[in-house]
């Protein structure tokens, strides 16, 4: 397990150099005067000029400006806004808590809801099964921004029962403003976790173990619980790590369609606005917080999986 995470850790490392290289060298490769990205192509003075020049190392080869932000933002400074005024720290600061809830809200609905359905409709064969998957291939083939606007016709102006725009005060107002965004995010990835975990729970109860479980008359939920979803989890797992790390990129479209102050929907206009230090910034976070989670599910295999952590296939 010790050397496990070694390499996992090694290669977390790895990972995240490179994408922070990619990060940086993006929007300098890109074509254009990079004062002219940093100034939204308005006319400045020399001066100012002269200024960004030497506070931005401009001047310097890309290899010598890239060790001289990748140095400050491991201290937390990440620059300064041209758009807001205001430090790049600062602003994450004040959007990352929408964003984190979001996203952890979204995440809840997508494994308790998403494994949920699986497990039903693979132990309920009949209508319910038939319900589930042609539920779950909707929404499957449903786009994020689909959603978000459908939720927002249907839940927010016709039944008026949650709030279309704003993030609201209050831990409570802030869950419901929430709601309708958490569900537009989820309903794609809930959809597939549903029907991963059907087809894994299927395939492990029609095992020879599980029938001769069965016929010893051991109570069902212990037969589901040690025999069933214990060997169903590494894909059910697998899945449900890709659609949580999904959610990183997701969130951007879904903060947009309901004005949410949110990192994502920051992104969107630092973009727009061509905000350097911003995009810069919120990019590396989110390719942080990506990597992350991987890991995070590659730590899991191994747990669910002694093998995994020895470096052997699993069968």
């Amino acid at each position: 397990m010790r050397g496990f995470l070694l390499r996992r850790g090694a290669l977390l490392l790895a990972t995240l150099f490179i994408s922070s290289v990619g990060v940086y060298a993006a929007m300098y490769l890109a074509p254009g005067d990079p004062i002219a990205v940093l100034t939204g192509g308005r006319q400045i003075t020399p001066e100012y000029r002269a200024v960004l020049t030497e506070r931005y190392h401009l001047a310097d080869p890309l290899p010598v400006r890239y060790w001289y932000w990748l140095t400050s933002a491991l201290q937390g400074d990440f620059g300064y806004s041209i758009g807001t005024r205001q430090d790049v720290s600062t602003l994450i600061a004040q959007r990352a808590p929408t964003t984190l809830l979001l996203v952890a809200y979204t995440s809840l609905i997508i494994v308790a809801v998403g494994i949920g359905i699986g497990i039903l409709s693979a132990l309920k064969p009949g209508i319910l099964d038939t319900a589930a998957l042609l539920t779950t291939t909707v929404l499957a083939a449903l786009p994020s921004f689909v959603a978000a606007l459908a939720l927002i016709s249907l839940f927010a102006v016709k039944l008026r029962w949650f709030p279309a725009l704003g993030d609201g005060v209050g831990f409570a107002d802030q869950i419901r403003h929430l709601t309708l965004p958490a569900i537009a995010l989820a309903c794609s990835s809930l959809a597939l976790v549903a029907r991963i975990t059907r087809a894994s729970v299927r395939t492990e109860s029609a095992r020879e173990h599980v029938r001769t479980a069965i016929s010893r008359g051991l109570p069902a939920h212990h037969i589901l619980r040690r025999h069933i979803l214990r060997n169903a989890a590494i894909p059910i797992t697998t899945v449900t790590g890709l659609a949580l790390a999904s959610l990183i990129v997701l969130v951007s479209i879904v903060e947009q369609a309901f004005t949410l102050n949110g990192l994502g929907s920051s992104l969107v206009t630092a973009a727009q606005n061509k905000d350097f230090a911003v995009v810069q910034a919120i990019s590396l976070l989110m390719v942080v917080a990506f990597v992350i989670v991987n890991s995070v599910v590659d730590f899991l295999y191994a747990l669910l999986d002694p093998r995994v952590s020895l470096g052997t296939a699993a069968a």
